[in-house]
């Protein structure tokens, strides 16, 4: 079996690094707004939309963790997919700022209208205008940010971003 060559082993290392670092940033500022604004058992109600809330009202450290996992299992999959987006779509790169902002959008759309209902949570709408708004500046400057410019940050693109052909 062959090893990988230097090239592509420094590319995998690049987006270890850029996904995780990513994660973590953006993972950490949302969860810690979370308790800010929703209290300590925000975790367990994470943990209930795997369990169901019966089960995860039983609380205990374990299921605590459980949620902080889960919390940062989905943040880290949004990064994943905003570093694999970059790698062909170079204006994410180019444009962080205003991707980032997009993507945070999505990622509370998402949350909202997939991953909520779709739980065993079942949370569904209608939702107060409050909790919209506040769901999607969170998203967007706490998890739309940290990650597009995380990603620009640490997973450079080898390749140049202007695909024009050379003329000699």
């Amino acid at each position: 079996m062959a090893s990988a060559s230097p090239c592509k082993a420094s590319e995998i290392r690049k987006a270890v690094l850029a996904i995780g670092a990513a994660g973590l940033i953006a993972g950490t500022l949302d969860l810690g707004e979370t308790l800010v604004v929703f209290g300590a058992k925000s975790p367990l109600v994470i943990a209930g939309g795997l369990l169901g809330p019966q089960n995860a009202s039983r609380g205990g450290a374990g299921i605590y963790i459980l949620g902080v996992l889960l919390h940062y299992l989905f943040v880290l999959s949004a990064a994943a997919i905003y570093f694999a987006a970059s790698r062909r779509l170079h204006f994410l790169i180019e444009y962080r700022l205003i991707c980032g902002l997009f993507f945070g959008v999505a990622i509370d759309v998402v949350m909202r209208f997939i991953v909520l209902p779709l739980s065993a949570m079942h949370a569904r709408g209608p939702y107060q205008y409050h909790d919209l708004v506040l769901g999607l500046v969170v998203h967007m400057v706490l998890v739309g940010l940290p990650i597009s410019f995380s990603v620009q940050r640490f997973g450079e693109v080898t390749e140049p971003i202007d695909h024009q052909p050379v003329v000699n």
